[in-house]
């Protein structure tokens, strides 16, 4: 028996009786050494995940979920708990995971700070999301305490502050011309004498409900009367809404504008420079509730368009994206494409390109099956699917984005310089014949095939449905026919008072046969140029309405039984 190197124990005795005994005590003692080191293992992964649990205290901020810091950022999407007043910080949400656990909660310090301790100490990541910055004025200081004392890790994360964030979306720069300004919590003061005096700016928090109290008592010790005051509610948001006065005439310009919290109240000259340094409220979209009905895939761009003039877009789906019923008419058409069957293809919208990309990647083909072939695209957005996918299109039209745009534009077949007369237009189910017809006119087949059908959406929410029909939308943006017929048979006509934005002759067309009034057509038939219409609309009522000596009014807010606020 050759001896070497063994990796396990032998037991030879001579007796099979004895070979196995031997054999089971060598099986019993490796089974205890493996429990042992799983329940070693065990200990271990209990530590540290005793040691992986965390709460961090985030400043969200005053209102604008942009103004999130990136380390609140990164700590929402690593969450595995967000403890948080739902209504108030909602929005932030979108930067957590799909698994992160939601506890909504509202002013209940005590619960919180329990249910925070308690997920940390089953090692779970915990974001407790604080209004402005924790540091100012907050009601977490509780919470920090009972993490502390529960020997619970914890961070605090500095948020943008409303007495820095609101001022400055409000237009007023608290210190850029006096050296100091000051920040006190007005439930916190019995004696405003002291702050009479003070000659900077003075930023008052929690103050709306005694506003008028608090600027006679500042008069009082010695304040002038004259001294500018802005009040500003909801600061940051497009609810924003700011009350210009001074301490003398405070009482009489807050009687009707119906101001409450949150809101900041600021006393001093920096005041003044509202009318230069005003960007917020004076965005040509300002607070404007616009209805989009495109599909989810569509609107997302058309969305960010419209926030960035102020703006706060509404998706709701109006149209459903869905495959055709039979999948062999694309199956040949593809094949026809690899083997060269086509001159041309000619795509009439995003949903087409991506029709064409899913069956590629089916097939295991990307944008090199291109080779040789012509693309047409009918407009900036269709292009800029196509260049996505890696396909950069031959024809785009400079004029008209649309079926009349690209046969304008559309050479005619020549067999001299075309060896190949073939065109394929994989498109909706529900295409005009438009561009078939002018494709044959100029000497080209054409293999239209259904790339993918389009199908009315599921009505929205009833409160959506009302706010359409009763006016609660100030704009409503039409991107094609389509959306005009499919929005009125799931949720009805917009009230008259709501504006309506059309893309192209033809949807307007659309529009007033289901009677509605059109106020504005794109200038080209993109959504872009449609959203920058519609905030050219928006200027120049705001502008006619300050030259007329008026407060700029939203669309919505001159239906009966709005609610109006004083100048």
């Amino acid at each position: 028996m050759s001896s070497g190197s063994q990796t396990s124990k032998t037991v030879d005795t001579g007796r099979p009786e004895a070979a196995d005994a031997a054999k089971a005590g060598v099986a019993e003692e490796a089974a205890r050494e493996t429990h042992e080191i799983h329940e070693s293992q065990e200990a271990q992964e209990a530590q540290e995940v005793r040691r992986s649990g965390f709460v961090a205290f985030v400043g969200a901020g005053p209102g604008d979920e942009n103004l999130l810091t990136l380390r609140g950022a990164d700590l929402l999407a690593r969450a595995d708990v967000v403890v948080l007043d739902r209504s108030a910080f909602g929005a932030m949400l979108r930067h957590c995971g799909p698994e992160a656990e939601i506890v909504d909660v509202a002013a209940e310090t005590g619960a919180v700070s329990l249910k925070a301790v308690q997920h940390a100490k089953a090692g779970r990541r915990v974001v407790r999301l604080c209004a402005g910055d924790p540091g100012f004025f907050s009601s977490v200081a509780d919470e920090v305490a009972a993490c502390a004392k529960a020997e619970v890790d914890f961070e605090i994360v500095p948020g943008v502050p409303p007495a820095t964030g609101v001022l400055t979306y409000a237009g007023i720069a608290p210190a850029a011309s006096v050296p100091e300004f000051r920040i006190v919590d007005a439930t916190r003061v019995d004696d405003w004498a002291a702050h009479a005096a003070f000659e900077g700016t003075l930023v008052i928090y929690n103050g709306v409900a005694e506003a008028v109290p608090i600027g006679r008592a500042l008069v009082a010790a010695g304040r002038p009367d004259a001294t500018p005051v802005a009040v500003t509610q909801s600061g940051t948001t497009t609810e924003q809404y700011t009350v210009v006065s001074s301490l003398g005439r405070l009482a009489a310009d807050l009687k009707h504008a119906d101001i409450s919290e949150p809101a900041v109240i600021v006393v001093g000259d920096a005041v003044t420079g509202r009318d230069r340094l005003s960007w917020f409220e004076n965005k040509p979209l300002f607070g404007w509730r616009v209805l989009v009905p495109r599909t989810k895939e569509q609107s997302a761009g058309l969305s960010e368009q419209l926030r960035s003039y102020g703006a706060v877009p509404e998706e709701v789906p109006t149209i459903s994206v869905e495959p055709p019923r039979t999948p062999q008419q694309m199956d040949r058409a593809i094949k026809g494409l690899v083997t060269g069957r086509y001159e041309w293809v000619a795509f009439t919208s995003a949903n087409a390109v991506k029709a064409i990309r899913e069956k590629f990647e089916e097939y295991g083909l990307d944008a090199r099956a291109f080779a040789g072939l012509k693309v047409a695209a009918v407009g900036e957005a269709t292009a800029r699917a196509l260049i996505a996918f890696g396909v950069k299109p031959d024809l785009v039209p400079v004029g008209e984005h649309s079926s009349e745009g690209l046969l304008a534009e559309w050479p005619p077949y020549d067999s001299m310089l075309d060896p190949i007369n073939r065109v394929l237009l994989p498109r909706a189910d529900i295409a005009t014949e438009t561009l078939i017809a002018g494709l044959t006119e100029l000497g080209w087949e054409c293999d239209d095939v259904t790339a993918y059908r389009t199908v009315r959406a599921a009505p929205p929410p009833e409160a959506i449905r009302v706010a359409i029909k009763s006016g609660g939308f100030d704009a409503v943006l039409f991107t094609s026919s389509s959306t005009v017929r499919n929005l009125v048979g799931i949720a009805g006509k917009p009230h008259n008072v709501t504006v309506i934005a059309v893309i192209g002759p033809q949807t307007a067309k659309t529009a007033e046969e289901f009677g509605l009034r059109v106020d504005i057509m794109a200038d080209s038939t993109s959504a872009t140029a449609l959203a920058a219409a519609l905030a050219e609309y928006g200027a120049k009522q705001r502008q006619a309405a300050l030259a007329a000596g008026d407060v700029p009014r939203r669309p919505s807010q001159t239906r009966r039984g709005a609610r109006r606020r004083a100048k």
